[in-house]
């Protein structure tokens, strides 16, 4: 009897697999011992959720270079001077996207970041192992996220875990029903829905609406993806989010400060 076929990888399989490539490299230059040391000359992490649990919107404001779906967004030759008009649009975090071969994004532009403004900054990346938690804090990172779809098992479990002693506020990022049960059993303060499936690249603005009550009243829901201005994060607003991740929108158009204000302090 034949086995049955092997199932084909996901765009996802397949960045994880790019991101573990590229993760040995940096292991081979920097111990995680060398990682530990350069703890002690990090500022002591800044705590994004009181600005979250604001009833106004918050934004998330994301520095973004490239992604799969759309290929090539906007040449960000310095990162710290995009940070720099997003804090000054009244963005409560910055997220830096730092996996390369994907998002052409690097830990050298969240240290840019880092040394530019006083927010606090989210790692986006595709983190699967403690040392990718232990390389965000020693960078400056404030926040680290954690893709549900690519933690199986209790390895959701440890790395929100760790990342806690770190003193990292956890992002989790959820896309269906079976993972926002997991978020919820996990205690995750912060919950992201995605409205792209990270599996096929496709979006559903719909996610957020059928995901949210899922979610506990007492929990900061972030809506994540196919956000193009002010009209899109009144409707997740109105749906419970508490705060919206947005990065085309921003980084293609000609005024980030602006975009980001006038994304932000939206009310039900």
């Amino acid at each position: 009897m034949s086995a049955p076929p092997a199932s084909q990888p996901t765009v996802l399989d397949e960045i994880v697999a790019g991101v573990l490539e590229d993760l040995d490299v940096r292991r081979a230059a920097t111990s995680e011992a060398d990682l530990r040391a350069a703890l002690a000359d990090v500022d002591a992490p800044r705590d994004p959720m009181p600005h979250f649990r604001d009833a106004a919107s918050s934004v998330i404001a994301e520095v973004k270079r490239k992604s799969p779906s759309k290929g090539e967004l906007a040449d960000i030759p310095d990162p710290a001077a995009l940070a720099r008009e997003y804090a000054a649009g009244g963005a409560a975090a910055i997220s830096v996207l730092t996996e390369q071969r994907r998002f052409s994004g690097s830990l050298e532009d969240l240290r840019a970041v880092r040394a530019a403004v006083d927010v606090p900054l989210l790692r986006k990346d595709f983190i699967v192992t403690r040392y990718q938690l232990l390389e965000a804090r020693a960078a400056g990172a404030d926040l680290a996220l954690l893709i549900v779809a690519s933690l199986p098992g209790d390895l959701l479990d440890r790395l929100h875990d760790y990342a806690r002693e770190l003193g990292l506020t956890v992002l989790v990022e959820v896309h269906d029903e079976a993972e926002t049960e997991r978020a919820v059993e996990l205690g995750a303060e912060l919950i992201g829905v995605n409205a792209r499936n990270l599996k096929t690249l496709a979006v559903d603005p719909d996610t957020f609406g059928r995901l949210a009550p899922l979610v506990p009243a007492d929990r900061v829901l972030v809506a994540e993806s196919g956000i193009a201005g002010p009209t899109d994060v009144q409707r997740f607003v109105d749906e419970g989010a508490r705060a919206v991740l947005v990065g085309e929108a921003l980084v293609k158009q000609g005024a980030p400060r602006d975009a980001v204000a006038a994304m932000t302090g939206l009310t039900r």
